[in-house]
Order: C-alpha cells, then structure tokens, then sequence
C-alpha cells in the first residue's frame, strides 16, 4: 500500500464519523462562542469541513506562503455541510495523485526567502490533513457538550453514544 493510499483509508474511516459531529450543530447557535477570544461554533465547525481539501490543495504545491488565519461565519449547517463534502470530494480526487516519492519529497511554507518550515509531505499530510483535523474535531466537541448537544462517538464512546465496538453505553 502506498504512503498517500494509507492515508486516504485512514482519511476515509474518519470522515463520516466528522460529518456526525457536524451535522450536530444546532442552526441556531452558529454564532455562540464559549469565550470572547474563541471562535463561534460556526467558524469553527466551517474550519473542521474546509480543513482536509484546503491542505491536499496546499500539498499539491512543493511550497506555499503561510497560511491566513481567516475563519468565515457560515450562514448555515446547510454551508458548512457542503464545505465538507467539497473537501472529501478534492482529498479524494487529489490524494491519490501523489506517488511515494512526492510523499517523500521536501514541502516548504516560505515567506518571501524566509523558510518557516520545511518537511516531508506525507508528514505534512499526516500532521495537518489528518492530526490538525482530529484536533479540532475534539475542540468542536467541547463546543457541543457546552451547547447541551449529545456528542458522538469517534474511536471510542462518549457520554452520550456507544461505540460500534462497545455493544452498550455505560452508564456511572
């Protein structure tokens, strides 16, 4: 199995288990934020659904200059639901494209000939496509919990669902 078809089976597996997290976002607190220096449960929803297809993009290129940190307040679940089927669509499409030696070759994010950071791109894909995604997907379930919203299972339980490995929820 190639380095880019491992990633996408691992990519595959927790995509639906992402849109469940989205899909609980309630209509009507798109806007709520749990401080004042976080970011509403819209943007941060949105950011989760545009995160893998924005990177697969990036990964396309051998350099690109550093990210803007812009995070745009969708008007509804409905936006950010298609967001996120546009990315799956664009990982889907471009990942497989990338043979192991692209995986291995050097990717750069560069400021003007400042390097600010320099590694392989699998490592690339591994850390933002799929470890940065899981990390959010972890703050986003905070922001459900927060909103009283049941939270789904990922790997495992949560307090609300059962894992498709644990045949009953526990209860304390």
């Amino acid at each position: 199995m190639s380095m880019a078809e491992y990633l996408l089976a691992e990519f595959e597996s927790q995509a639906p288990v992402t849109r469940k997290f989205l899909e609980r976002l309630p209509e009507d607190k798109l806007t709520w934020k749990p401080h004042n220096k976080s970011m509403t449960a819209g943007q941060l929803a949105y950011h989760l659904a545009f995160v893998p297809g924005g990177v697969v993009q990036g990964a396309q290129k051998d350099q690109i200059p550093p990210p803007g940190f812009q995070f745009p307040q969708p008007a509804s679940v409905q936006e950010i639901l298609e967001a996120f089927d546009k990315s799956i669509a664009t990982v889907r499409e471009v990942l497989p494209s990338f043979d192991d030696a692209t995986m291995n070759a050097t990717w750069r994010i560069v400021d003007g000939d400042k390097e600010i950071a320099a590694m392989p791109r699998a490592a690339f894909l591994r850390n933002i496509m799929l470890n940065h995604w899981y990390q959010h997907r972890g703050q986003f379930c905070v922001y459900l919990r927060l909103l009283d919203v049941p939270v789904p299972s990922s790997w495992g339980p949560s307090a609300d669902e059962r894992s498709a490995l644990q045949p009953e929820l526990q209860t304390a």
